[in-house]
């Protein structure tokens, strides 16, 4: 029972990496030029700082989920593992947050602010940051019940015995 656990909570873990790194390199990699009205505009995620929060966000629990990866079932450091599953499910929280309320002022604009949707000019654009978003909220979903996991096996004392 306990290798089955072990195992379910490394695929889980090896998948909660492969997501926040597709995130960060979806993000990383959105760009698109375009003419509109005989000018030239290039949209990128790097001209947003929510955007680029996001991908060092990703970028950052992605590193730290490859080295989880490798860390020994029988380490006393997996009691600061619950502290940290905490401290980035937070921040994946907070970034996704940030990205997704700039994505939907680029789709939908702001008239009372004077900002025009850019959406319909830069449709590739836009499907790419789309993309990360939705790779964003599987990686947030994932680090969500990592964290629990992790908070429930730290609290239950019968598991940290047959561990």
């Amino acid at each position: 029972m306990a290798e089955t656990r072990r195992i379910f909570t490394f695929l889980l873990r090896f998948v909660a990496f492969c997501t926040t790194l597709s995130a960060a390199i979806i993000m990383a990699s959105s760009r698109e030029k375009t003419t509109v009205f005989a000018l030239s505009v290039e949209a990128k995620y790097s001209d947003t700082p929510a955007f680029k929060y996001f991908v060092i966000v990703n970028a950052i629990v992605s590193i730290y989920g490859f080295l989880i990866l490798f860390l020994p079932s029988k380490s006393q450091l997996w009691r600061l593992v619950v502290a940290l599953d905490a401290v980035f499910t937070m921040l994946l929280t907070s970034s996704i947050s940030a990205a997704l309320a700039i994505a939907y002022v680029g789709k939908e604009g702001n008239p009372n602010a004077g900002w025009l949707p850019i959406c319909d000019q830069v449709r590739k654009y836009c499907n790419q940051v789309k993309g990360a978003l939705i790779v964003g909220f599987i990686s947030l979903i994932l680090y969500i019940l990592l964290f629990l996991y992790s908070v429930h096996r730290a609290l239950n004392p019968l598991l940290l015995e047959k561990s």
